[in-house]
């Protein structure tokens, strides 16, 4: 074999397939698209970024380049009618595949065999990452592009038409999976049509199993594993209060608890007017701002797709056995057995906020008699989990086989733990006896031990505003050098570093920016 066609090999087998979309329009799927692609683009990738959403994408307008007005040509047999439809663009390495919106004729794209042979062919690109705007809605095409993907990534914004469209998405996912996977066994087509006659509207996936269990418990199992094995992840876009920055989260555990489908939350994009500018400049965000807050958030989602990629098994362990009965207290709080009084405490106040009459984050989801019986249901696991002998009443009857130990605590998300280890192998190389600290280097350091601001600050007792301000290297927003000499030191020893070497060369580096501070 031949150095060159060894090199093509490995390249093919590198290849990542990223698709975006599940949700309603005009909530930032182009803009995710186009960032992960500059992203990758950047770290010297080869990438190719295209525009399935033949009915009205603008991938284009984001570069600056004008509408195509034919569709690649798919009939050959090997890559080069796509090929011959790449743009490049003012991203070294990154090319476009546009759709054309300037065509006379209806887009064919959509059509089943199109569509098949368009995804084959994208996969056959010689390029290290595809990303895919699969537009909005829950189309057939829609959904199957969002399926071939290695990773579905669902951008919403914290309004209830674009949460009740992402839920809708999951739940048509969900529903085209499983009528793949029984479409050549007429018997049970037939008992999950009979099932969907039943319950009358697009069901949640639960309902559907419950429903299915009454019919073909096998079925009703095939279901479950369907579910579980959804691979999406969710971006929330435009957040502006508290409120919205836990939208995902709070999203991602309740599609887990009424669904049994795991979303994994990337983060959030602030909102911000960079974004407005840089769409009228028709330049991409990261090109045009890339010290925005909004860009800032763009790159650490794309930092955890790709720690996502490049770790894999940290999406989290096999299916467990299908449970589609009522969930334990413990669950009722998304807590462990293991908890403390005090973990029951906080997660009883987070779940009493996600389920409070006209919450953001159960638009659709819950009718508002469901709504009042899981705060009903909540108030009864706080009662009965933080009063001793009600506890040990209420596990000794709702695990009777289970052992005296408690169970561990819940992995954390699988995200957030792929950023971590990529954190932590890069800073390996990094941090030694010599290295001199910044701001940047410290918000590493945190991010890498998956410590968030207010935690160092609760322990510490340093505002998070000052805590801000020392990453970010704010001179004029910290007090006194003689008061942050202290702050750097116990942020050091919360941060398991050397405490005497951060100090020094971060204080240097400080006095540095004090001296060219303008007067």
């Amino acid at each position: 074999m031949s150095n060159d066609t060894t090199a093509s090999a490995a390249l093919l087998s590198a290849r990542h397939v990223i698709a975006i979309g599940g949700g309603r329009g005009g909530v930032g799927k182009s803009l995710v698209a186009a960032s992960l692609a500059i992203y990758f683009a950047q770290l010297g990738r080869k990438v190719v970024l295209a525009d399935g959403d033949a009915a009205g994408g603008n991938l284009h307008t984001q570069f600056g380049l004008g509408a195509a007005s034919r569709e690649p040509v798919l009939d050959r047999d090997a890559t080069h009618g796509l090929e011959e439809s790449l743009v490049p663009t003012l991203v070294p390495g990154l090319s476009l595949l546009p759709a054309a919106h300037e065509s006379i004729q209806a887009p064919t794209l959509h059509r089943t065999g199109r569509k098949a042979r368009w995804i084959a062919r994208l996969r056959a690109l010689p390029v290290e990452y595809v990303i895919i705007d699969a537009g909005p809605g829950h189309s057939a095409f829609a959904l199957d592009v969002m399926a071939s993907a290695d990773m579905a990534i669902a951008v919403t914004i914290p309004e209830p038409p674009a949460i009740e469209e992402t839920y809708r998405f999951a739940r048509a996912w969900f529903l085209r999976r499983l009528r793949r996977a029984v479409h050549r066994d007429k018997i049970r087509s037939a008992l999950l049509s009979r099932a969907l006659g039943e319950l009358g509207s697009l069901p949640g996936p639960i309902d559907l199993m419950r429903s299915l269990a009454k019919l073909d418990r096998s079925l009703a199992e095939l279901a479950w594993l369907e579910a579980r094995g959804m691979n999406l992840s969710l971006v929330v876009n435009q957040t502006r209060v508290r409120s919205d920055l836990d939208m995902g989260a709070w999203m991602s555990s309740l599609a887990a608890r009424h669904y049994g489908i795991p979303v994994e939350e990337l983060g959030h994009i602030e909102q911000d007017d960079t974004v407005w500018l840089a769409v009228r400049r028709n330049r991409p965000l990261l090109i045009d701002s890339p010290t925005s807050k909004a860009a800032r958030n763009v790159e650490r989602i794309a930092r955890r797709v790709l720690a996502l990629l490049t770790t894999p098994e940290s999406r989290g362990l096999p299916p467990p056995p299908m449970n589609i009965g009522a969930a334990s207290l413990y669950d009722v709080l998304g807590v462990s057995r293991s908890a403390t009084d005090e973990d029951i405490r906080r997660a009883f106040k987070r779940q009493r906020d996600v389920y409070a009459p006209g919450s953001l984050a159960t638009s659709s989801l819950l009718s508002d008699a469901q709504l009042r019986g899981e705060l009903a249901r909540t108030d009864e696991a706080h009662d009965t989990l933080l009063d001793p002998v009600r506890r040990r009443a209420y596990d000794l009857s709702t695990f009777p086989d289970a052992e005296v130990q408690q169970q561990a605590a819940r992995p954390v998300r699988g995200a957030l733990a792929a950023e971590q280890l990529q954190l932590q192998s890069e800073l390996l190389r990094e941090i030694g006896p010599d290295t001199e600290f910044t701001g940047e280097l410290l918000r590493r350091v945190r991010e890498s031990q998956g410590i968030d601001l207010p935690e160092i600050s609760a322990f510490t007792r340093i505002s998070k505003g000052h805590l801000v301000a020392i990453e970010a290297e704010a001179y004029a927003a910290l007090p006194a050098l003689v008061y942050v000499r202290g702050f750097v030191s116990e942020l050091a020893k919360f941060l398991k570093l050397d405490a005497a070497q951060v100090q020094r060369s971060y204080m240097r580096r400080l006095r540095e920016l004090a001296a060219i501070e303008p007067d």
